[in-house]
């Protein structure tokens, strides 16, 4: 069985900088690390800016010079379609169990994309809702790597 906890949740925004001060002004958040993507963003942590755990709110920045790396990375939303809900981009979760959670979606058929982000010791399992939001897995990139070594052996 999985065990899951809310990681982050993350806004694309056209006012990044808006949007940087609202967190900031009415929740207290600060603006702390974020890992190289290939796209703009600020990741806003609730308490120590040293662990990633505390990240909280991922504000993704719409580059409208370059919008490529965005696309590649987290796909394409079309400007208009940023405001209220529809500017939630994605909702993260903390899982263990990833070899039972990829059992299970190919069972299903689920169609989902995987990456890993060294930097912060993850492998990520993304998918889309029926309501076409994407859920973000978060697993120990340690299980991926004994589930690699555990193929590798067959």
């Amino acid at each position: 069985m999985s065990n899951l906890s809310l990681n982050h949740f993350s806004i694309r925004s056209l006012e990044i900088e808006k949007t940087t001060q609202f967190y900031s002004d009415y929740l207290g958040l600060t603006v702390g690390p974020r890992p190289e993507f290939p796209f703009p963003g600020v990741w806003m942590y609730n308490g120590d800016d040293s662990d990633w755990a505390n990240a909280v709110l991922h504000l993704i920045a719409i580059d409208k010079n370059d919008p490529n790396g965005l696309k590649q990375y987290l796909g394409e939303r079309h400007p208009e379609s940023l405001k209220g809900s529809g500017a939630i981009d994605h909702v993260a979760f903390f899982a263990t169990g990833l070899e039972e959670k990829i059992q299970l979606l190919k069972r299903l058929g689920a169609k989902y994309r995987e990456r890993t982000v060294p930097v912060l010791k993850l492998h990520q399992i993304f998918l889309d809702d029926p309501n076409g939001i994407v859920i973000e897995l978060n697993y120990p990139a340690s299980e991926k790597a004994a589930l690699d070594a555990k193929e590798a052996q067959k």
